[in-house]
């Protein structure tokens, strides 16, 4: 009812960033592995998954199938491979993944830093002198304490924002993980497997908090990057964070667009139509664990109505 087939269609795109081998207690809500692998089964049940590339230009033309869907990642987490990608394969389905190339070969996302900060410290109180004062009695406080430092740290400027992770990790008296993002090798291994790889700048940065000229160099050479590495084109972007309006700005759409990317996701709710800008598609992560909740929830989604463009 919610997504036909033909010019009526709807596309729901799936967004994921990591699929941990087992539960993890400081964030006991993440996905991993056994939970994922029931999340695939569902979805490849309910839907009929597509390369993301090929449902844009099916969308295009007016020519999806019903319960058309899409799997991406955002990142590139070394668990992409690890993890997920035999799941995906086991099960049969496509996805893509949008990796920001700055951090690969032994770097971190900021946000991991201050996790992996605290999750690492030796102390029963983590007092930071800018970010405040966190006890560290159990797992549950530590993960409140590192959401906690990431919502105050989150929309600082990248190098104020890196400071401030090299500043919690010393308070803290932790050192910093060089393996939770994928290689090179690994970025490769993945396209050899049929997956695509999908641009998401160099360093992850809000390109609504950067000056333009950075934010085009940003978009252009985390593409670059990637092409260099997997000898392909790669014709697909993720706005980092990918809120319309907050995270990204008209002028960046324009900016995917000039460059001559084919298509770009958001993190904006709902799914696409034919005759939504393509280069502003919706994703949702649905997180019920049930199999009931969680084909409600995907059943909503494709209710919201959305308009042509987001920003």
């Amino acid at each position: 009812m919610f997504s036909p087939r033909g010019a009526k269609g709807r596309l729901s795109i799936f967004i994921w960033h990591r699929v941990l081998p087992a539960h993890d207690p400081m964030f006991p809500g993440e996905l991993h592995a056994a939970r994922f692998e029931a999340t695939l089964a569902w979805i490849g049940r309910w839907f009929n998954v597509l390369a993301l590339d090929e449902a844009v230009r099916l969308m295009a033309r007016g020519e999806l199938p019903a319960r058309a869907a899409a799997i991406t990642f955002d990142d590139g987490y070394a668990d992409n491979l690890t993890v997920a990608a035999p799941l995906l394969q086991k099960a049969g389905l496509p996805a893509t993944f949008f990796i920001a190339s700055g951090y690969l070969d032994g770097g971190r996302m900021w946000n991991d830093g201050l996790i992996e900060a605290v999750r690492r410290s030796p102390l029963d109180v983590l007092d930071t002198s800018q970010w405040g004062r966190f006890p560290l009695p159990d797992w549950a406080a530590r993960g409140a304490a590192a959401q906690g430092l990431i919502d105050k740290i989150k929309y600082l400027e990248p190098a104020e924002r890196e400071l401030a992770v090299t500043e919690v990790a010393r308070a803290a008296r932790s050192t910093q993980p060089t393996d939770l993002m994928m290689s090179s090798a690994q970025v490769r291994e993945l396209a050899q497997r049929g997956f695509a790889i999908g641009a998401h700048t160099v360093t992850h940065p809000i390109l609504a908090r950067i000056g333009s000229e950075k934010a085009r160099t940003e978009i252009a050479e985390g593409r670059a990057a990637l092409e260099r590495m997997i000898g392909a084109r790669v014709p697909l972007f993720a706005y980092p964070n990918g809120k319309p309006g907050r995270d990204y700005l008209p002028e960046h759409v324009d900016m995917v667009r000039a460059l001559g990317f084919d298509a770009a996701v958001s993190t904006a709710w709902g799914a696409s139509a034919q005759g939504d800008d393509v280069f502003q598609l919706r994703r949702f992560t649905p997180w019920d664990e049930g199999r009931f909740r969680f084909g409600v929830r995907l059943a909503k989604n494709l209710a919201q109505p959305g308009p042509e463009a987001l920003v």
